[in-house]
């Protein structure tokens, strides 16, 4: 068969002024090959080094590559500079001889509303407030303390427990102001008395200052305190005779509602961080 039968009933060639083209796999038309080699599948148990630093909370994980080149961090006793160097969670890591926790810490600020629980859940399954910031962390964090069921307010989450065993420590006192409605009207001698010291379970309990709400009744009051003992201002103003209808929390140290509604939470920014850990 001749050349020029085996076009036959093709299209002249582009050189014979027609449009037919053979294919040609020259300068780079060849066709793309897939690539069918199998993903590599990343170890759930495994983190790079200067991860697992950050993530401790010694410093960034920039700063954390100086330190590990510099050999301050040591893996199961031994110093590594390797770049990129992968542990196990298993594995030991220090720096400066210090042990490392390679869990993130994070924390989430709550505007807990009415009618959920800060305790464990029991059998009848009450609501929780866990529940409200489930989409906050895939790490389990904790409220730093309780709140009764029907109180309101700011409400601290943490996985970091150092920073939740100072916050709860009597020693601190962390300054909290707290919207007050009583069961009946505040009488004015009552609130001298709160303002010069009322003694509860033969301990005073001091305040650092309170006042009527403006432009509501006197049931309404505002109370500053430092105190960390448990439903204090519960037990203050029943050791005057007086109950609390509602509470709520609008300052919880130097953190306040501004911008975070009923229901809603927030992270805390890496300055309200420092301010935290700032406190011995």
């Amino acid at each position: 068969m001749s050349r020029g039968e085996s076009n036959k009933g093709d299209k002249a060639s582009g050189r014979q002024g027609g449009t037919f083209r053979k294919k040609s796999y020259a300068r780079g038309n060849a066709p793309i090959k897939k690539n069918t080699a199998p993903k590599q599948v990343s170890d759930p148990n495994s983190i790079r080094l200067n991860k697992y630093v950050a993530n401790s909370g010694v410093c960034s994980r920039r700063d954390a590559d100086i330190y590990i080149s510099a050999g301050n961090v040591t893996v199961n006793g031994k110093p590594v500079t390797e770049m990129g160097y992968k542990v196990k969670l298993s594995d030991e890591v220090r720096f400066d001889g210090q042990l490392l926790n390679p869990v993130k810490k994070e924390y989430v600020l709550l505007n807990k509303p009415k009618d959920f629980s800060t305790t464990i859940r029991d059998e009848k399954g009450k609501r929780h407030v866990s529940g409200l910031i489930s989409s906050a962390s895939k790490s389990k964090l904790l409220p730093v303390d309780k709140m009764d069921k029907e109180d309101t307010g700011l409400l601290l989450f943490t996985n970091d427990g150092d920073l939740t065993k100072r916050l709860k420590s009597p020693i601190n006192g962390l300054r909290k102001i707290y919207h007050v409605v009583l069961d009946k009207d505040l009488r004015n001698a009552d609130l001298v008395k709160i303002q010069e010291g009322v003694v509860v379970n033969e301990k005073v309990v001091k305040v650092q200052d309170i006042s009527f709400i403006d432009d509501a009744p006197k049931r309404e009051v505002g109370i500053e305190i430092y105190s960390s003992r448990n439903k204090i201002v519960n037990r203050l103003f029943e050791q005057l005779g007086y109950t609390i209808a509602r509470m709520d929390r609008v300052v919880y140290g130097g953190l306040t509602k501004k911008d975070l509604p009923r229901g809603h939470w927030r992270y805390l920014t890496e300055q309200e961080v420092i301010n935290f850990k700032m406190i011995k």
